[in-house]
């Protein structure tokens, strides 16, 4: 299956039923009074989590989407029947974002979550409300209001504990691929993940953890270089960052200046997700002895002042893997311990993930103004454009 983490849809809800001017009709009756009943209210619609959904592609084909109008009152004080709410299910981790204001409406995080999107039409009211003892055959009614129709943009980020991020090459998908079922392409040349993997590492029969496999970054990333917007974006719902280096690089360059560049990268991007724990994991140990995998090593800590946790691996051979992935499972197991215990590091935990959303949303909001005020400067030249400009014309008969 496709995958596509962004997407342009438009929402539009349901027209309220109109309201009924109506009088009693009756035999013997022939001033029966007002009787028009009430319209029914426009369906809205609403986004809702759903757990068997990881991709976007959907809506790549089906942009339109429209809710039920609500029915019309009737005579004998009838009133219309509402309108259905239209259900549109995406997958869970996709932020709603107005294309027109650039508010991020909100975020599906959980199964089940539901997210109004648009608000139906007002139902109209009949003339049986406007009835007095000086009005007694009033013929005016209060007209249905429309539906809201909205231009959205759906943006997904997946849902990991751990994130994987380096440079093109640096054996990422090699690695979920040893630790995971996960089978993502693998070969000799940069850029061979294009889009995001998942991978459930299984330790035991109920312990396990998610690992995503996000494309290469490249420097420039956090300005979009290498569509690295849309690949930094998923790191933000992750718990830890692996980073993995190329003790080995094909283009013989330097590991710590690779690994400094990654850095820069994030902190640009999101100060908070730079801050956020990451560990450092330096793979193809085994196309290198023990004493240059020491010397590289020494290298980037002293490059990168170094403190955190440090794993030398072969992914491909899968030598040092398993050692990696209790450290991480132990890990994920301690802060998730911490934060049903302690209220005050689960609150921290919660402001930080706040935060990391907020610079991301930021992050997208300037870039789709961005594009916006691209493609109005393109419209401009459009208009501008002349054919005939300096032209000399001649006509004959």
């Amino acid at each position: 299956m496709q995958f596509v983490d962004e997407a342009s849809i438009t929402v539009e809800a349901g027209n309220g039923g109109s309201g009924c001017v109506s009088f009693r009709r009756e035999k013997y009756v022939p001033r029966g009074g007002p009787d028009g009943g009430d319209g029914g209210h426009g369906g809205s619609v609403v986004l809702i989590g759903d757990e068997s959904l990881n991709t976007l592609v959907d809506f790549k084909f089906q942009r339109f989407y429209k809710a039920a109008n609500g029915q019309p009152g009737r005579g004998s004080q009838m009133n219309g029947r509402q309108g259905e709410d239209l259900l549109v299910q995406v997958p869970v981790g996709t932020t709603v974002i107005d294309v027109d204001t650039l508010e991020v409406i909100g975020d599906i995080t959980e199964v089940g979550q539901q997210l109004k999107v648009a608000q139906g039409g007002r139902r109209g009211m009949g003339n049986v409300h406007f009835k007095s003892s000086t009005n007694r055959a009033p013929r005016q009614s209060v007209p249905a209001g429309e539906g809201d129709r909205r231009q959205l943009r759906l943006e997904m980020k997946v849902m990991a504990d751990v994130g994987l991020l380096g440079m093109p090459n640096a054996g990422k998908s090699t690695l979920i691929r040893a630790v995971s079922a996960a089978k993502p392409k693998v070969a000799d040349y940069p850029f061979t993940t294009l889009v995001p993997n998942l991978g459930v590492v299984q330790l035991g029969r109920h312990e396990h953890f998610v690992m995503a496999d996000i494309p290469g970054l490249i420097e420039g990333a956090a300005d979009g270089a290498g569509l690295g917007l849309r690949f930094l974006k998923h790191l933000t719902r992750t718990r830890l960052l692996l980073h993995v280096i190329d003790l080995a690089p094909f283009d013989e360059s330097d590991p710590a200046e690779a690994a400094e560049k990654i850095i820069h990268e994030l902190a640009r991007f999101s100060p908070a997700l730079a801050d956020s724990p990451r560990w450092l994991v330096l793979n193809k140990c085994d196309l290198l002895d023990d004493e240059q995998c020491a010397a590289i090593e020494m290298r980037i800590v002293e490059r990168l002042d170094w403190q955190g946790p440090i794993f030398r691996i072969a992914a491909i051979a899968g030598q040092g893997t398993d050692e990696l992935v209790q450290a991480v499972h132990r890990w994920l197991t301690e802060q998730r311990r911490l934060e049903q215990e302690d209220e005050a590091f689960a609150e921290r935990m919660r402001a930080v993930r706040s935060r990391m959303e907020e610079e991301a949303v930021a992050r997208t909001e300037a870039r789709l103004a961005f594009m916006a005020g691209r493609k109005r400067r393109d419209e401009d030249d459009d208009d501008d454009f002349d054919d005939d400009h300096d032209v000399e014309v001649e006509y004959r008969p």
